[in-house]
């Protein structure tokens, strides 16, 4: 996930944390907080998108283990996290089973087979990458999926009302640095679009304020879910 734009300060940032806070707590703060909660949401929305036992995931973006370590509660798969602080991933080996694998990429591709996967996440991930990476990362992402694989993205949009304080926000760090913190909105016609030139065979969306899952409770940005076609 090179190119994040922040590599260096995000490393620093999480190195300030660990020195400050207890590590449980720098280790949830460094992915955004509520580490178990997020985290069991991720594990529902894969299983309702399709995930099953015996399936191959890549966890795009997969920081310090919230959604792997649910994964490891509720579900047996071949896991694959990818990071670009090694810190958030020597966490998450930690707290996760010895067959999970954890790598640190730093590269506009994944470090995977074409064909070998069947379901890629990426939770948070897009939300901070330029329109170009995420265009070269989703390449990647559907020449790793086997024939009906799946991308679950969830991202940011100016059509969901409660997504608008995050831009307002960043207009407001604008204001005052000449980089400030990149938090990018993704359309869904830009999804689409993006999903017809790369091959996918289908997009499917859901708003960041639905939950059609188990428990309930949802996310908070929006989800965009491109299927790889059958073979």
């Amino acid at each position: 996930m090179a190119k994040f734009h922040f590599v260096e300060d995000y490393e620093a940032y999480v190195r300030r944390l660990m020195r400050d806070l207890p590590l449980d707590e720098a280790m949830s703060v460094a992915v955004g907080g509520d580490y178990d909660r997020i985290g069991a949401i991720e594990c529902e929305i894969l299983q309702h998108f399709g995930l099953r036992d015996g399936q191959s995931v890549v966890d795009f973006g997969c920081g310090s283990g919230r959604l792997a370590v649910h994964l490891a509660r509720t579900a047996s798969v071949a896991y694959l996290g990818l990071d670009v602080v090694q810190d958030l991933l020597d966490y998450a080996k930690r707290r996760c089973p010895r067959d999970y694998r954890f790598a640190r990429n730093t590269a506009l591709s994944l470090p995977v087979a074409d064909g070998s996967v069947d379901l890629v996440s990426a939770f948070s991930v897009f939300t901070h990458l330029l329109h170009t990476e995420c265009y070269i990362y989703l390449e990647e992402m559907h020449r790793a999926l086997r024939p009906g694989g799946r991308v679950v993205a969830s991202y940011l949009e100016f059509s969901m009302a409660s997504h608008w304080g995050v831009f307002t926000k960043t207009v407001g760090e604008q204001r005052t640095s000449t980089v400030p913190h990149l938090n990018t909105f993704i359309e869904r016609s830009v999804w689409q679009t993006w999903a017809d030139h790369i091959g996918f065979d289908s997009v499917t969306f859901l708003d960041g304020t639905a939950a059609p899952w188990p428990s309930g409770v949802y996310l908070g940005q929006s989800l965009a879910v491109l299927g790889k076609a059958p073979a």
